[in-house]
């Protein structure tokens, strides 16, 4: 995504005449070069997002959705969240970008251009979710470090690309392989280009599963450069971190991926429950893999008002990393009795799961709904904020919106 714009040297008098002012020295302007001041400056014009998405850092970018934007089954390119580490790359040439394959643990390295990939391996189109492994940090006390997440860093967009198991099948694994990690175009902001921002990875049973791909296509058209274009790596359910953007290398290993934010404390949680504000050793830390179960309520907005004399109708989603939801249930009593929902199947797996009630109040007045799901394993979400972690990890707390019957 490139800042700069461009125009003809032939349009300095439109220039000049949208500043008000003449250029000074604009006679040397580089040609189709456009002056700081007109160059886009808005994040969500920029990125062509929902004017209400809300943006919580900029160095990286970070923006997150709010629940009633998520309302659509597949999540629209306006209301996608965007999670980034590092810069995000310029002048990306599809011509000349290629694919490595290398690591301890191939057969032969081996580097494939874009047109390659497209053309000998078949496509795949699946509806996956991808969701920020601290979505909800901001609800931990004590704080923990980071953006902070309320509960819009999820998303369920069509993905179209190859399987990465096809693309393996021909290079070659060997036996000893236990993990795959990715290396991406994106630069780290500290703007060394020895360091990479983040080079994640999963175990190579997830790398071979159906639904995880190579992908170009986002809904139908090209990812849009501040998702990954041209070439984002998807695994659906895990955290969102394992779907490497703007991908140029996959190392096949021998062990554990040990790439930038793969060591230390990120994207680990204590593997025993601690207290709040507790130091854990990384020996007593594990690695994130399937996100837990979740749910969110997308209509109403919280804070809509209704007529005691109607019905409300609630609607939402919900997922549970690599399984799929068993049932879901609404409360309008803080908890103290639960009622179902009707929930529909998955379109594929790895996609979210939609719901919705028909909710009667007894009387006027003020009202929380809170929602609950139960993933296929029997877990449901907590009513409150689970285990507190150093990272702000894994928040799946009960959803819940205010309603005002009049």
């Amino acid at each position: 995504m490139e800042r700069r714009k461009f125009i003809t040297r032939s349009s300095l008098a439109t220039l000049t005449g949208i500043l008000g002012m003449d250029i000074v020295f604009g006679n040397l302007l580089p040609d189709k070069y456009i002056p700081l001041e007109l160059q886009e400056t808005d994040p969500l014009k920029l990125f062509g997002l929902n004017k209400e998405m809300q943006v919580l850092n900029d160095k990286p970018w970070n923006i997150e959705a709010q629940a009633h934007l998520l309302d659509d089954k597949v999540t629209p390119n306006t209301a996608m969240f965007i999670r980034n580490n590092g810069k995000i790359p310029e002048a990306i040439d599809v011509n000349t970008w290629t694919l490595t394959f290398d690591g301890e643990s191939i057969n032969q390295k081996k580097t494939y251009t874009l047109s390659e990939l497209k053309t000998k391996f078949k496509h795949y189109t699946y509806q996956l979710t991808l969701e920020c492994g601290g979505n909800g940090r901001s609800e931990f006390n004590p704080p923990a470090k980071g953006n902070q997440w309320t509960i819009g860093a999820v998303s369920s967009a069509k993905w179209t690309g190859i399987r990465l198991k096809d693309i393996l099948a021909e290079v070659g694994i060997k036996s000893d392989a236990v993990y795959i990690g990715y290396h991406a175009a994106d630069t780290h902001l500290s703007g060394d280009p020895s360091k990479e921002p983040i080079s994640r990875g999963v175990p190579i049973a997830k790398a071979l599963q159906e639904e995880t791909i190579l992908a170009f296509q986002m809904n139908g058209e090209d990812i849009p450069v501040v998702h990954g274009y041209p070439l984002r790596l998807i695994a659906g359910g895990y955290p969102a971190s394992a779907s490497g953007k703007w991908l140029q290398r996959i190392s096949v290993r021998n062990k554990i991926h040990d790439g930038e934010k793969m060591t230390g404390s990120s994207y680990k949680v204590p593997r025993n429950p601690v207290a709040p504000g507790t130091t854990v050793k990384e020996e007593d830390m594990r690695i994130i893999e399937s996100m837990p179960v979740k749910s969110l309520i997308t209509y109403p907005k919280s804070g809509a008002t209704f007529n005691l004399n109607k019905q409300l109708t609630i609607r939402g989603h919900a997922w549970a990393g690599e399984l799929n939801v068993s049932k879901v249930a609404y409360s309008i009593d803080f908890g103290s009795t639960w009622s179902s929902c009707d929930l529909e199947k998955e379109v594929n797996r790895f996609a979210w799961q939609h719901f919705s009630a028909k909710i009667k109040f007894p009387q006027k007045g003020y009202y929380e709904v809170w929602i609950k799901a139960t993933d296929r394993d029997g877990r449901s979400q907590p009513m409150l904020v689970p285990g507190w972690n150093p990272k702000g990890y894994l928040n799946n707390a009960c959803h819940r919106i205010a309603v005002k019957v009049v």
